[in-house]
C-alpha cells in the first residue's frame, strides 16, 4: 500500500507544488491564484506570472496556503486552505457571498477552495486524506469555522477539472454540513471547529 504523507506547502517545497499543481487540471495554468485576486486581475496575468504569485505566497505566507500530499514521496495532491477573508474572490461570487451564513469579514471562518489531483494518483481517497488534513490544520491555526463550495455530483456530471471545488459527498463524508444550495450542482457546506 502507498505511503501517503501530507505537510503544509512552504516555500521549500516549491518545486513539488509545481509538480502536484501540473499533473491535469487547470492547475499548471491557474497556479491556485484564482481565490486569491479579482477577476479582471487574474485575466490579465500569465502562467508565468500567476506561478511568479504562487512563489512568492509559498516564501512570504506566516502560515501555509495550501497543503501537499506525497504518495510514496511523489508530490500528488493540492488543497488550499486558509482564512476566507485572504481569498478575495470569495466575496466577490455573489452566489457564495449571498449565501454564506459567516460574516465575510471573519477572519476565524477559513475556506477549503481549490484540489488538484495528479491524474495517476486519483481514485485512491486523496481528497478526502486532503480534507483531513485541511480541518486539521486550519483548527491547529485558529480557525473557529471552515467553509467549502463543493460540487454535487449526483446531481449533475462534472469533469475532473470542474472538480477543484471538491465533490459534495466527500466534505459530508468528512463532518461538514450543507447551508446553502447556490446552484442545484453547487453547495455551500460548513465545519464548526469549536464543538
Amino acid at each position: 500500500m502507498a505511503e501517503i504523507v501530507i505537510s503544509p506547502a512552504t516555500a521549500g517545497r516549491f518545486e513539488d507544488a509545481e509538480h502536484a499543481l501540473t499533473g491535469g487540471g487547470d492547475g499548471r495554468s491557474c497556479q491556485c491564484q484564482w481565490w486569491m485576486m479579482p477577476n479582471a486581475q487574474f485575466q490579465r496575468l500569465d502562467t508565468a506570472e500567476r506561478t511568479d504569485l504562487l512563489r512568492n505566497e509559498l516564501a512570504v505566507a506566516s502560515v501555509p496556503p495550501a497543503l501537499i500530499a506525497s504518495v510514496s514521496g511523489e508530490a500528488a495532491g493540492w488543497v488550499r486552505v486558509g482564512p476566507r477573508v485572504h481569498q478575495v474572490r470569495i466575496a466577490r461570487t455573489r452566489a457564495l457571498a449571498a449565501n454564506t451564513e459567516l460574516p465575510l469579514d471573519d477572519p476565524d471562518v477559513w475556506a477549503i477552495s481549490c484540489f488538484v489531483v495528479r491524474r495517476e494518483h486519483r481514485g485512491i481517497g486523496l481528497n478526502a486524506r486532503l480534507i483531513d488534513a485541511a480541518v486539521a490544520f486550519a483548527r491547529e491555526h485558529g480557525a473557529r469555522v471552515v467553509e467549502a463550495y463543493p460540487v454535487d455530483t449526483a446531481v449533475a456530471h462534472a469533469s475532473a477539472n470542474e472538480l477543484y471545488h471538491g465533490v459534495l459527498s466527500t466534505f459530508l463524508a468528512a463532518g461538514f454540513r450543507e447551508v446553502a444550495r447556490p446552484r442545484a450542482d453547487r453547495a455551500i457546506v460548513v465545519r464548526d471547529l469549536t464543538a
